[in-house]
């Protein structure tokens, strides 16, 4: 597993963390265009939150994984990362981006649909993304 660095806990903004590796973003999911998913987060998000593609989070039959990390702000409120997984139809980055223009966890309530992308990782996959 490759491993990037992790945004400080305090960071000003959202981070939106989208898996690449061996499962997501790949052929293994087909008919999704995982360029465009990746493009569309980083266009829609580009100037509220930091979107960053990583490789292989270990969480592959959730794939495609994108994990939302609070700003400071919003950890300040009591937000914590939310792991999103099956994401692979635009309406569901759609919500994504929209609850992390509103403000992410801590700020701002999800779609209620994005309750059925929620899942919780195990704690050593958890710790390396979320430092």
């Amino acid at each position: 597993m490759s491993r990037r660095p992790v945004p400080a806990q305090g960071a000003s903004r959202c981070t939106v963390t989208v898996c690449r590796g061996c499962c997501c973003g790949t052929e293994k999911i087909p008919g999704v265009d995982h360029a465009a998913q990746l493009s569309f987060l980083k266009a829609e998000l580009g100037e509220v939150a930091q979107v960053r593609a990583v490789d292989c989070i270990d969480a592959c039959e959730h794939a495609n994984v994108v994990v939302v990390q609070p700003s400071s702000a919003g950890r300040v409120a009591g937000g914590r990362p939310v792991w999103l997984g099956l994401v692979n139809d635009p309406d569901a980055n759609a919500d994504i981006a929209g609850w992390v223009r509103d403000g992410g966890p801590g700020l701002a309530d999800p779609p209620g649909i994005l309750d059925l992308y929620v899942f919780a990782p195990p704690r050593r996959v958890r710790k390396a993304v979320e430092g």
